[in-house]
Parts: structure tokens; sequence; C-alpha cells
């Protein structure tokens, strides 16, 4: 008879088999639930709904790619309402987008630095032999896919134009 690994063992289930990050938010709402954290709550709540919503709408199950994009976008819309929260001098609203983006931030890769990602897309253009800003949609997607949730494609897309201007 095979032991059944509890849920709530972690380390054990990682090694077996490491958890997507779906699950991993499904499973840090149980956990807000039973600390009755409601910011947390709330938050991967939202979160969760605009998966599923995703998942209806496109009719597939999303990979965690696709679910790291959908994050990054949660946190941009987040960080837009933050900038119109300092605008109208709403501190408590401020706040609240705050949490909310560091909630969210959690489940993301750790972000890749500006050198690393400077080094990254001269290593591409060099690759494929782009000389001119002509040339930015063949970078950016090659880069897009190696950077994988690690940089915001705002960024990307700003570094792949500075080093093609050039």
């Amino acid at each position: 008879m095979n032991p059944i690994l509890p849920i709530h063992d972690r380390q054990s289930a990682s090694i077996i088999s490491p958890m997507d990050i779906k699950t991993q938010l499904n499973e840090s709402l149980k956990e807000a639930m039973r600390l009755k954290d409601n910011v947390r709550r709330d938050t991967l709540r939202m979160a969760l709904a605009a998966i599923k919503q995703a998942e209806v709408d496109k009719r597939t199950v999303l990979d965690d790619p696709a679910v790291i994009a959908l994050l990054q976008k949660e946190i941009k819309n987040r960080r837009e309402a933050l900038e119109e929260a300092h605008k109208a001098n709403r501190p408590d609203l401020a706040q609240a987008n705050e949490t909310e983006i560091a909630i969210l931030e959690t489940f993301l890769p750790k972000a890749m630095s500006a050198d690393e990602l400077r080094q990254l897309v001269e290593a591409v253009i060099a690759e494929s032999g782009a000389s001119t800003p002509a040339d930015m949609g063949k970078v950016m997607k090659a880069v897009l896919p190696k950077v994988a949730g690690r940089a915001p494609g705002d960024q990307v897309s700003a570094m792949v134009r500075e080093l093609l201007a050039k």
C-alpha cells in the first residue's frame, strides 16, 4: 500500500511533481481562507477568476507561460490604478493596489535584471543578424520565449529598440 502525501507537505510533494502556478494559486487561496487573510484571499480569487475567464474564452487550459502573462497583465493593471490613486490623492487605494501587486508578484519567476536582459537581447541580435529597427519583430520573436515572463514585454521592446537604433 502506497502512502498518500498530505496536501500540506509541500516539500515532499514538490520533489515528486512540481506544482504549476494555478495549483500554487489555489493552494495559497485555501491557506488565505484558513488564516482569514481577506486581502490575500480576494486578490487570489480575482487572479483565478481572470485565469478561468481566459480559459473559457480560449476554450483551452492555460499553461504556466500563459498564466504568467496573465498575472503580469493583472499587475500592470494594478500599477496603472496605483498611479491614478496617487494622482487622486487616495492613499487608501494606493496601499490596496501595492498590497495586491506584492501578492501577485510572489507567483512570478524571479525578475530579470536590466544587465541580464541587455546581454540576452545583444546575443539574439548577433545570432539573428539584425541590424536595423526594421528587424525588431524578428528579434522580439526570438527574445520573448527566452525571457519567459521574467521581464515585462514593454521593457523588452524598449531594450530591443534601443540596441537596434545604435
